[in-house]
């Protein structure tokens, strides 16, 4: 691979208008076809053969009447007085009238009618059904209705918003975006000493960037694909984006440093840093089609819309940043610096030391390693207490109107009311099948949590009959749960006693059995990604310890990671701080997506900072110094990348959007532990008490490990022989180039 990315780097570096050019037009391309065809992302998070699913294809099946259209619900409170009286009613008769002058409007249940007002008449709410599907009712009919909710509530009439149809849109590519991408400019710019060097980066990630969401945009047209798998092409394509660019700009000024022509120097830092990239890249790949294995399908596109935007950039990094690093020509070698920068940064010419961190971790390396963990297990500890689930309106920001409307709802009609469960009664083999089935499902009003239960009502065939269970409790109580257990633990004794067939769907049921199915599926999908892990870096290292090493630091950044969230989202600790409005159950897909975005970091950081222990090792034979030397020339760039992707992450956490918000927190929480505690910290410490027995193997597994070329030795030693052949006196900038690159 690495003789291979050698030629494509020396191509590029000579095509270089060409490929310029191409990239160019390739994105102008798609941003033409993607933006011409639009997005098609639904907002549908479900699980196939889940027991509220099956429960739901039955009443599909039996009720084909149901309606499938979009609703919004008004939801109203008198300010003075109550709904009915006399002025209150024609206001809202009047708002209602207003509605239906919307074509696209079906049906409205007007609460006078439907009778859906609170017991003390003060709040009630209105069913608006239109005839498309929620996430096709367009804006015109959502101003529609909230100009309507605005005038009502100049009348001394609150009106709030709740329902199916989506208000609060999602969006990708804010201010706090924009911020993110100027800092990581900054710490570019403070890593190369060059404002115009920083800049490189961050151009190819935006290309890599949009060509790879354009493509996913694209494909959402095609597949069903939920709307959150952009946000996680975005911030993974971004943030992997500027890293591959930096890896690979940062030894190629170290070659030219070295004394390599400009040519040369690409095609060696494509072949090394770039070899590299493709294996880090790839494992993040892999990591993210592994999603596939949970067989929950949302979760797999999400996994696989982001790998697109990995792939993208890792062939952008091998491709594109070779071709703009020989534009650039001269312009951002290592002896163009700004002075400003090189002052701030302590970024001195001809300044090579010892740094200082790696001396105080290996000086004490079981001091350092005894704290270190004592952090990670500290962090760990909220994860024991782990409660999954999906964010409804309960949990946004008092200042959105469905938040306001959720806590109306309740208000007037108990907290139950925002998480009805739908009991679906299915008779078998029985002379009447109604009576049956109220005999059957009677036992649910006596169960401790049951507010209340609406009658059966009996599907045309009357073989099967729908009821309305309202909690006393909201959707996120762990009693709902409880509740929901406790139904489906009695209908199997009911099914045998009574030849009636009981199951629970509704939004409630839907997000705790998807909540309980991938809870179960996070210690399967760990421990693929453990054996994965394991096996890849006992390829590239060939060694034992040192992928059982890196395994069990992936862990404790996990744990770390999932406990943290918790304390944080779940918990409520720094809540406020984090723009967190509400306090709730973690993200229920959060952990799985979590789990194999990191590994794929995580071993990133690894590959980078221990090859080049390995590197020096191989050469020197000094275990200690070659963690000194791995930490002096790869620990400043995994520091720039680690921030770099805190910043791109932690950008994200400014979302609205509580699912987006917690995805950035989670993220940007896990990279500054895995690559500042874990990375730079705890394995220096470790591989420093190991010592020559980190890279011990036994002799005939090396011999039946294929040789992986990460850091591609083959082709330095081969430039160093060339070197050696044609100009002696270059001999010795090509061998420091080989131990320093």
């Amino acid at each position: 691979m690495a003789k291979w990315l050698y030629r494509l780097g020396a191509w590029s570096a000579r095509k270089r208008k060409m490929v310029i050019a191409m990239g160019l037009a390739l994105l102008i391309l798609l941003a033409s076809v993607g933006l011409g065809m639009g997005t098609s992302f639904t907002g549908e998070m479900t699980i196939p053969g889940t027991k509220s699913d099956q429960a739901a294809k039955v009443l599909n099946s039996e009720f084909p009447s149901t309606d499938e259209g979009g609703q919004i619900r008004l939801i109203f409170k008198a300010e003075n007085g109550t709904l009915t009286s006399e002025a209150n009613k024609n206001y809202i008769r009047q708002a209602l009238k207003d509605v239906q002058t919307d074509l696209s409007v079906k049906s409205v249940a007007s609460p006078f009618v439907a009778m859906t007002l609170s017991a003390d008449k003060t709040i009630g709410y209105a069913d608006i059904t239109y005839t498309k599907p929620a996430s096709g009712v367009d804006e015109h009919s959502k101003e529609h209705v909230l100009s309507i909710a605005e005038t009502l509530g100049k009348e001394g009439i609150q009106t709030e918003i709740g329902g199916s149809v989506a208000f609060s849109e999602i969006e990708v590519g804010g201010i706090s975006e924009v911020i993110g991408i100027l800092i990581a400019f900054m710490i570019l710019a403070f890593t190369f000493a060059s404002f115009l060097a920083a800049g490189l980066p961050i151009l190819t990630a935006v290309i890599g960037l949009g060509i790879g969401l354009m493509t996913v945009i694209i494909g959402s047209n095609f597949v069903s694909m939920s709307s959150f798998s952009i946000t996680l092409a975005v911030m993974l394509a971004l943030a992997v984006g500027i890293d591959y660019a930096l890896f690979i700009m940062s030894r190629y000024r170290q070659q030219l440093a070295e004394g390599y022509d400009r040519e040369t120097a690409i095609a060696q830092a494509n072949a090394t840093a770039g070899g590299s990239v493709v294996f880090a890249g790839l494992t993040v790949i892999i990591a993210l089609v592994g999603l596939s294995v949970v067989q929950i399908p949302f979760i797999t596109m999400m996994g696989l819309a982001a790998a697109i935007s990995v792939f993208v950039a890792v062939l952008i990094a091998v491709i594109l940043v070779p071709a703009i690093l020989a534009a650039a020509g001269d312009r951002i070698s290592p002896s163009r610096k700004n002075r400003w920068l090189r002052k701030w940064s302590g970024n001195k010419k001809g300044k090579q030391g010892e740094n200082g961190w790696s001396r105080i971790v290996t000086r004490k390396p079981w001091l350092t390693s005894i704290l270190s963990i004592a952090v990670l297990i500290m962090c760990t500890l909220p994860f024991l207490h782990m409660q999954l689930g999906l964010p409804d309106n309960g949990l946004k920001s008092t200042e959105t109107t469905e938040r306001r409307g959720y806590d109306l709802m309740a208000e007037g009609f108990g907290e139950g009311i925002n998480g009805p469960l739908v009991i679906v009664a299915k008779a078998r083999d029985v002379k009447d099948p109604l009576t049956a089935i109220s005999q059957a499902t009677s036992y649910i009003s006596d169960l401790p949590n049951v507010a209340s239960m609406t009658p059966a009502i009996p599907s045309p065939s009357g073989n099967v009959a729908i009821i309305t269970v309202l909690p006393k409790t909201g959707p996120h109580d762990i009693r709902t749960t409880e509740l929901v257990e406790t139904i489906r633990e009695q209908a199997d004794q009911t099914t045998k006693n009574n030849n009636v067939e009981i199951m629970v769907t509704g939004g409630t049921a839907v997000n705790i059995d998807i909540s309980e199915k991938l809870q179960e599926a996070l210690p399967k999908f760990a421990l693929l990604i453990v054996g994965l892990a394991f096996v890849l870096l006992m390829l590239v290292f060939r060694s034992l310890l040192v992928p059982i090493k890196a395994v069990l630091g992936f862990l404790f950044t996990l744990g770390s990671t999932l406990g943290f969230i918790v304390w944080v989202t779940q918990d409520g600790y720094l809540a406020n701080l984090f723009g967190i409005p509400e306090p709730g159950p973690v993200l229920s897909f959060l952990p799985i997506l979590v789990t194999g975005i990191l590994f794929g970091l995580a071993m990133d950081y690894e590959v980078f900072l221990v090859s080049r222990m390995r590197e020096d090792f191989t050469h020197t034979g000094d275990a200690r110094q070659s963690v000194k030397s791995g930490m002096n020339h790869s620990g400043p760039v995994v520091t720039a990348a680690g921030l770099i992707m805190i910043a791109v992450f932690a950008s994200f956490i400014f979302a609205e959007d509580t699912i987006i918000k917690s995805m950035g927190l989670a993220l940007a929480f896990g990279i500054l532990v895995d690559a500042f505690i874990v990375r730079m910290t705890l394995v220096p410490a470790v591989m420093t008490i190991l010592g020559k027995s980190a890279w011990y193997i036994p002799a005939w597994l090396n011999r039946l490990l294929p040789n992986i070329d990460v850091e591609g030795e083959s082709v330095m030693r081969e430039n160093q022989q060339s070197a050696n052949a044609s100009n002696p006196v270059i001999t010795g900038k090509a061998v420091s180039g080989e131990r320093n690159g």
